[in-house]
């Protein structure tokens, strides 16, 4: 297990890590970092204790929007799953109509044709 040390509000935290996760791990401890000394400039001198809680709310404050944000954002795309599973249905319908149609009138040209050139032989299917 890797170690590294990280910085928050001007004190160095060794923590542990998974190797290959130190830059990671180091990354989060400086954004958490940015909060801590946003609520530290705001309300000065409060405590480290209230700073980090009320840095992790805020931290659980964002997760929760983003959290929200993935939902919708799943909920849009299960629909226009749906919709695209249906308009493919609705396609798959009207190409087979079509195809009908088609056959249709071939055969009538067939017999047409036949008619007209004095033979009745029936049209090929």
């Amino acid at each position: 297990m890797a170690q590294v040390t990280v910085m928050i509000d001007g004190k160095a935290y060794r923590m542990a890590c998974e190797e290959g996760q130190e830059d990671h791990l180091t990354e989060l401890a400086t954004r958490f970092d940015q909060y801590v000394s946003h609520l530290k400039t705001q309300f000065g001198e409060i405590g480290d204790l209230r700073l980090t809680v009320m840095a992790g709310i805020m931290v659980m404050d964002e997760l929760s929007e983003v959290n929200r944000k993935l939902k919708n954002i799943q909920a849009e795309t299960d629909a226009l799953k749906q919709g695209r599973v249906a308009t493919l249905s609705d396609q798959q319908k009207n190409e087979d109509v079509l195809a009908t149609a088609l056959a249709e009138v071939t055969t009538q040209i067939h017999e047409i044709a036949a008619k007209l050139s004095g033979k009745a032989t029936p049209a090929p299917h």
